[in-house]
């Protein structure tokens, strides 16, 4: 009886017939499964009231909020007057918020910790 390859022989021969393909310069998309997949990762638009209401979704202030989106107070209050819009990464962040705001309590709250006096 035929012993079955194990996982690791299956990788490794795998890997092999690949890398022997690149070498050959032969399509590979015809030879091995590929798949293209795109993300849409287009962030919204945050006005002034749409960065407060998802500050909102926190229950946090504005230097609280700025530290968990890794930016200062100033510029969340900069945002919050209108006076400046995010900046993309931000936007994208604040979408992931809204997107799942319960996973996001849950890891703010996980992150705060009571200030102690001195």
């Amino acid at each position: 009886m035929k012993k079955k390859p194990s996982v690791e022989d299956r990788i490794v021969q795998g890997l092999e017939e690949f890398a022997d393909a690149l070498e050959s310069g032969k399509d590979i998309a015809g030879r091995f499964t590929c798949r293209t997949i795109v993300l849409n990762l287009e962030p919204s638009e945050y006005n002034k009231s749409r960065v407060r209401d998802t500050r909102d979704i926190l229950g946090a202030s504005q230097t609280i909020f700025a530290h968990f989106l890794g930016v200062s107070p100033r510029t969340v209050q900069a945002w919050e007057r209108g006076e400046k819009t995010p900046m993309p990464i931000a936007c994208r962040f604040m979408d992931e918020i809204r997107n799942d705001p319960q996973k996001f309590r849950r890891r703010f709250l996980e992150l705060a910790t009571p200030k102690t006096a001195s």
